[in-house]
């Protein structure tokens, strides 16, 4: 399957259920991008437009890069109509935007499917001098214990499963040969999300890798994440440590 068609059919979960990015990571591009209420992001691999959404909640104008259908049509019906988002459909390696024309690079949790190198190439093309890139993901605390028990769900119920964020936390990226000379800043951002059965489940369900309906796995797979909602819940709801990991850099 191409990564471009792995969210098919899960649009509409992934935007009920997948979180959005704290507040002080969305103060921090402000202030370390340099922007302004004249900038112009290009939010690539934009998905259902989460973190395209915040954006445009602090007044920038937002283009949506997203091959996806099901997904880039989700973000449109999500969106103001009167707010600045402009929808393209078109991949990361091939965004059709005009040379030179963005002030930000955004990449929420989608860099992983990306080609890397062909990526890089693009934002040179895209991004104004002195533009920078950033690379966002939401991703699971893995010391803790409900995280390495739905890790080991996934493991039994899920074939494609490689690990949370695409397999990124267990095959690391080589981000210091996509940065300009290597050098990025990292950051992290507590980000733990409270939730109940409903949300817990639907985070699930959302992931690429999670089985669908009509698949062998699927009830198996849902009576052994219940099974561990009510093994850590307290008064109907679970604590899932998540952090924000930020990678922002020149190309």
């Amino acid at each position: 399957m191409e990564s471009t068609d792995k969210f098919t059919d899960k649009a509409e979960i992934y935007a009920r259920y997948r979180p959005s990015y704290p507040l002080e990571y969305i103060d921090y591009l402000d202030s370390e991008a340099a922007l302004n209420e004249e900038s112009i992001i290009a939010d690539i691999g934009s998905g259902t437009g989460i973190l395209s959404r915040q954006l445009l909640g602090r007044g920038y104008t937002v283009i949506g890069v997203e091959p996806n259908d099901d997904m880039r049509e989700v973000a449109e019906q999500m969106v103001e109509p009167t707010s600045r988002f402009t929808s393209v459909k078109a991949t990361a390696e091939n965004t059709t935007l005009d040379e030179k024309s963005v002030d930000l690079v955004t990449v929420a949790q989608a860099f992983h499917w990306f080609q890397f190198e062909q990526f890089r190439l693009e934002c040179q093309r895209i991004l104004k001098e002195g533009a920078k890139v950033a690379l966002v993901w939401n991703s699971r605390d893995g010391s803790s214990d409900i995280n390495k028990e739905c890790a080991d769900v996934c493991k039994k119920y899920c074939p494609n499963f490689n690990g949370f964020s695409g397999g990124t936390e267990e095959a690391p990226i080589p981000f210091h040969q996509f940065f300009k000379d290597g050098n990025y800043d990292l950051n992290y951002f507590h980000n733990d999300l409270h939730i109940t059965l409903d949300g817990f489940l639907g985070r699930y369900l959302s992931a690429s890798y999670s089985p669908k309906k009509s698949d062998k796995e699927y009830d198996p797979f849902i009576t052994a994440l219940t099974k561990l909602f009510e093994k850590h819940s307290k008064n109907g709801t679970i604590i899932m440590p998540n952090i924000t990991r930020s990678y922002l850099g020149h190309v």
